[in-house]
């Protein structure tokens, strides 16, 4: 990652430029700027990743320039620090209601600068990172927030429950109760049509959450899930998760923009499969399981039903069966022992296109 860049408000040049020296030391670019008004400034022609602004100054305080920088688009999401020579509750108060990120009381020890600093740019790469509209996309920002702090959730605190292969785990219409975390595992989530014919909606596997959607849209749930395998899966309270989300309208908003996409890529989905051939459909399919039960790099071969992979596709499993034999005698797969391996991915993916 490139070098982060600092932009210190403050009017007291001993405090100013202490800040800096500091700040270069570990590591970052510094700016700064003697008042508000040319801080605002700087911030506008710069675009620094973090500001340190004090809040009383003259010409322009830090509430002015809190304000000022959150009503431009160039510059309102910019996180900001605020030091303050006053501990006074509603002082602080007013400032976090405003916007502000974090707060420092002066006179602060470098090292709780230092750990604001690098909390607030985390958190921030966390909010602005673009993550896929899928479980496993949604799976990693949890994942990465607990990890930045954003959000309070340590698995260590609830039990896990095995779940045996085809044991239910939720069902659509209930209500929802839990947030459940895979800890080693497949799960596939489907909706019964009224004729009795399966959809799955998404396919999961370690280290991903399900059961989200529900809980944040306050709504029964919209599918169902079962387990594909024997599955450790750690159970978390509805309250626990909800307190955790309500108590930042920010990782709420991410999480309810990635569950939005999401609901988009299912019904791009839904479109493929009414329009796709059904070779374009087969492989479209087998890129999407592999990716989900696939880290970055890895190639392990896909180990559920070929019903299961059907009800993924739209289909009858007799058609998937010889639609794979076709893509195994052109090379695209092998299959071994009953597993799928793709042996040519990109290859997969043309089919696509």
């Amino acid at each position: 990652m490139s070098q982060r860049t600092i932009l210190i408000i403050d009017d007291h040049d001993e405090i100013r430029d202490n800040t800096a020296e500091i700040l270069s030391l570990g590591g970052y670019r510094t700016l700064t700027a003697e008042n508000g008004k040319r801080g605002v400034e700087v911030a506008l022609r710069e675009k620094p990743d973090l500001i340190v602004c004090d809040i009383m100054m003259p010409e322009l305080d830090g509430y002015g320039v809190l304000h000022l920088l959150r009503r431009n688009p160039e510059t309102e999401d910019i996180p900001l620090i605020f030091l303050t020579a006053k501990a006074e509750r509603s002082d602080l108060r007013k400032g976090m209601e405003m916007g502000a990120d974090d707060y420092v009381t002066k006179p602060f020890e470098e090292i709780e600068l230092m750990h604001a600093i690098e909390s607030r740019l985390k958190k921030y790469d966390v909010l602005h990172k673009k993550y896929t509209p899928s479980g496993k996309g949604l799976s990693e920002l949890a994942n990465d927030m607990r990890a930045s702090g954003l959000l309070q959730l340590n698995l260590d605190n609830y039990n896990s429950e095995l779940y045996s292969k085809k044991q239910a785990i939720y069902a659509e219409g209930k209500r929802p109760r839990l947030l459940y975390y895979i800890v080693k595992g497949k799960v596939k989530g489907f909706k019964t049509h009224e004729d009795g014919k399966e959809y799955i909606t998404d396919l999961y596997s370690d280290g991903d959450f399900l059961g989200y959607p529900a809980l944040i849209e306050e709504k029964n749930y919209d599918d169902s899930a079962v387990a594909l395998e024997e599955t450790e899966i750690i159970q978390i309270p509805r309250e626990d998760f909800q307190q955790m989300i309500e108590g930042d309208i920010t990782v709420a908003s991410k999480f309810i923009k990635i569950i939005t996409q999401n609901v988009k890529e299912k019904e791009e989905r839904l479109l493929n499969l009414a329009y796709s051939s059904l070779r374009k459909r087969v492989a479209r399919a087998l890129v999407d399981i592999h990716g989900k039960f696939n880290s970055a790099g890895e190639n392990k071969p896909i180990e559920i039903s070929r019903e299961d992979i059907a009800h993924y596709v739209g289909t009858a499993t007799e058609s998937l069966i010889r639609t794979l034999s076709d893509f195994k005698g052109e090379k695209l797969i092998e299959i071994k022992d009953g597993k799928i391996s793709i042996s040519n991915i990109e290859k997969l993916k043309n089919l696509l296109y």
